[in-house]
């Protein structure tokens, strides 16, 4: 050590020793905050938003940073060839991923809903960061498996973010259709008129116009009384009859809608606006059906979406509303009122009820085809800027926002413009990015407790042990064996739904160790009412496991010497008992 080594090192212990802090943390810092990762391994800040190459990013460091949590693969190709990438997160150390109860996150179906991609990629990324800290991720990893694909319409996604566009546009994917029927496809979109990479309105000055500017902040435009004169009208969002036909927008990108698209009371275009050629005729969707229908293991899903601060739940038409029985309406409800504490300025709803009807939609093939208990929440509410909930599009308070939370980040300033139609024209108002999507400052708490939804849901998916198991010598060599089987959490290891069209096997309660005389199912213990399985009696077959609740099995066997009993549920896991 040289000399300058020698006097930067007295230095630095003299100065510990007078403010009384250790040497090795002298030059400390962070301080830690409650229930946030404080030295992640993958660094990432969540007050922004990510393009599909950001957002495979992130995914990959994860895979790399946590190899023995995190799992990345392609479940297969967007309609441009984007791989559409999915994150499996669990202990893989205590158990094989695919036979632990699983949670399965999607979001961004709608490619201007971009908040649920990285409310997705925040709960992967927490779980990992926060493994080796907490207790309650550690032993929910080591009993659960949360499939996380972040992204279901990457192609979109970066057309919303990358080119022109309304907070609105482009709701569907990539694949561009003839919207007017002039025989041409996407010939008339919009004009980014100021070339700022956003789609603002178009106002121009009229004698019969029905606006004036606020006189108080002249960004803003108010609609006169019924019987006063105006001096403004709206033309719309930025754009240029480009065909020739009189109309401006009218053939762009974003007819179809991908939420339309699933294989559950699928109807056509006529009958449900935005629907496509037939039941998962899109890509994407696709992709996802095939990656669950081969992952039975899902037993609870979360899908994002935005807006309005909604916790929904099916069924999307009224003539579902039957399949819903009263026991699985009491899961929803236990799980989602958790979630309205959780959330503030959420409300749960059922969609068909206190929305509209949907047809096609991904949450009710979730539930109805596949017996998943499933919500979709809509992301982002005005609650969460002033605690008032004044509501969607609320000029008022968007303006107030502008003012006095984002100082004017949020508004494009009125410009005049030469229109080749409309002549001189203003053009401006607020920016794509503003209104459904989270500003910044609100992105990471909203994700953050939405992810703590989805994590209650998941640790309320089965939990399976084996809790008690009595032996009773019946003479002759032969001996009762009467296992307990206890689900530990509220979802039964099979909806009302599943049961119903028996979408998923039985769960097997085995025995083995042993010679099997006879197997039965215990109906009441108390007074001793049993079901004969007769064929294969060492493997039982149990209808259900309800939650909060067990079954009893027994078993009539010969022989002494220590036997196994094991139970698999391909929605509760895998649980043993030894003797």
């Amino acid at each position: 050590m040289n000399l300058k080594n020698i006097r930067n090192t007295a230095i630095l212990g003299f100065f510990s020793l007078l403010l009384n802090i250790p040497t090795g943390q002298a030059q400390e810092k962070y301080f830690r905050a409650i229930g946030t990762p404080h030295e992640p391994e993958v660094q990432v800040s969540w007050n922004r938003y990510y393009t599909y190459e950001g957002i495979v990013d992130i995914m990959q460091k994860i895979a790399k940073a946590h190899p023995e949590l995190a799992k990345l693969e392609s479940i297969g190709k967007s309609f441009q060839g984007k791989d559409i990438y999915l994150l499996t997160i669990s202990d893989f150390k205590k158990g094989d991923p695919s036979k632990k109860p699983a949670m399965y996150i999607d979001g961004n179906i709608h490619s201007n809903e971009i908040q649920g991609a990285e409310f997705s990629l925040y709960t992967a990324w927490y779980l990992t960061e926060m493994f080796d800290d907490l207790d309650f991720i550690k032993e929910l990893l080591q009993d659960k498996t949360f499939y996380i694909n972040p992204t279901i319409n990457p192609d979109a996604r970066n057309e919303y973010m990358n080119n022109p566009n309304t907070p609105h546009s482009p709701r569907s994917g990539m694949i561009v259709l003839d919207n007017d029927g002039d025989g041409e496809a996407g010939e008339d979109g919009f004009n980014d008129l100021n070339e700022d990479n956003h789609i603002t309105m178009m106002i121009r000055k009229s004698p019969t116009g029905r606006y004036i500017k606020d006189q108080m902040d002249d960004r803003k435009l108010i609609r006169v009384a019924a019987e006063e004169k105006g001096e403004y009208e709206m033309l719309g969002y930025e754009g240029i009859d480009t065909d020739g036909d009189g109309e401006v927008n009218e053939d762009g990108i974003g007819y179809y809608d991908p939420n339309r698209d699933w294989g559950w009371k699928w109807q056509p275009d006529y009958v449900q606006r935005g629907a496509y050629k037939y039941p998962f005729s899109l890509p994407e969707n696709r992709a996802v059906m095939e990656f669950v229908m081969k992952h039975p293991n899902i037993a609870g899903a979360q899908s994002y979406h935005n807006y309005g601060g909604m916790i929904l739940r099916g069924p999307g038409a009224e003539e579902d509303k039957d399949i819903y029985n009263q026991e699985d309406i009491e899961i929803y409800d236990a799980i989602a009122k958790k979630g309205e504490e959780m959330i503030p300025g959420y409300k749960y709803l059922v969609v068909y009820k206190d929305l509209y009807s949907v047809f096609g939609g991904e949450l009710d093939w979730f539930y109805g085809s596949r017996g998943v208990y499933t919500y979709t929440n809509e992301l982002m509410v005005s609650y969460l800027y002033f605690h008032q909930n004044e509501g969607r599009g609320n000029q008022d308070e968007e303006m107030k926002v502008d003012r006095y939370l984002t100082f004017g980040d949020a508004f494009v300033d009125w410009a005049e413009y030469d229109h080749p139609q409309y002549g001189k024209i203003e053009v401006g108002g607020f920016k794509k990015n503003f209104g459904r999507a989270h500003p910044g400052f609100l992105l990471e708490q909203d994700a953050h407790r939405n992810m703590a939804f989805t994590i209650y849901h998941a640790f309320h998916t089965p939990k399976i042990s084996i809790t008690d198991v009595e032996e009773e010598n019946l003479g002759g060599g032969l001996k009762q064996i009467t296992a307990t089987i206890y689900n530990e959490r509220l979802m039964p290891t099979h909806s009302s739904q599943d049961l119903k069209y028996k979408i998923e096997r039985p769960d097997y309660v085995s025995i083995s160790g042993t010679n099997v005389v006879t197997g039965m199912l215990v109906k009441d213990a108390d007074f001793n009412k049993v079901e004969e399985q007769k064929v294969n009696p060492e493997k039982m077959l149990v209808e259900n496991i309800p939650g909060m609740n067990s079954v009893k099995v027994r078993w009539i066997v010969s022989g002494g010497g220590n036997y196994k009993i094991s139970v698999d549920s391909a929605k509760g896991g895998i649980a043993e008992w030894k003797k």
